[in-house]
């Protein structure tokens, strides 16, 4: 890949391949979530490259990150490392949905939740309730709820808001690069700051 492409997007020259760097979002949105983490002990889901997990881990405490997938564990060791941060990041690996790993026992205080998109473009139907994300966005939700209150949960920006209606009191952000709608970001508990819409905007 182009490295100044991978630059732009995600801050640093960094171990890609065509699936991460889709998956990582925009560096600069990271950045902005990641200071409402400053001095938390931060469980992260779906490590993916790491790119999140970089700017986590420059704000927080502490990472404990955790991913299915052996290739994004490798990847996003080897970005940790470049950038200086592998003492603040720990690393499982295994699902997200597994009660031996997701347990009060990590000993986190807040969690950032950035679900794999299973499917891609427009013309897909994206769901929250029984979601088709990797893991199910829903399901996921509900169990880091049931260790912290204090989370943020990255969404594809085709979801229906009206699914989300239920959900306990949170702050609903649209992430917006030029004029196109990037991503919705959810913030709960003392991870918001006020409750309702916000936006984020940035220029390409």
């Amino acid at each position: 890949m182009d490295p100044e492409r991978i630059k732009h997007k995600l801050g640093g020259d960094f171990i890609v391949d065509d699936n991460l760097y889709l998956m990582g979002i925009d560096y600069r949105f990271a950045e902005k979530i990641a200071v409402r983490f400053r001095g938390k002990t931060v469980l992260e889901t779906c490590t993916g490259g790491g790119f999140s997990t970089i700017a986590l881990a420059r704000e927080a405490k502490r990472v404990v990150t955790i991913d299915i997938d052996p290739y994004h564990q490798r990847a996003a060791t080897g970005n940790i490392e470049m950038a200086g941060l592998t003492g603040k990041v720990t690393f499982i690996q295994g699902s997200a949905l597994d009660e031996t790993i997701l347990s009060p026992d990590l000993g986190i205080d807040a969690a950032f939740l950035d679900p794999d998109w299973a499917v891609t473009g427009k013309d897909h139907v994206y769901r929250f309730k029984d979601s088709n994300t990797r893991p199910p966005a829903d399901r996921l939700l509900e169990k880091v709820l049931e260790i912290t209150p204090n989370i943020v949960m990255i969404l594809p920006p085709y979801v229906d808001r009206a699914e989300l209606a239920d959900l306990p009191p949170h702050e609903f952000q649209k992430f917006y690069i030029d004029d196109n709608l990037e991503a919705y970001c959810l913030y709960f508990g003392d991870l918001m700051v006020v409750e309702g819409e916000t936006s984020e905007r940035m220029t390409k």
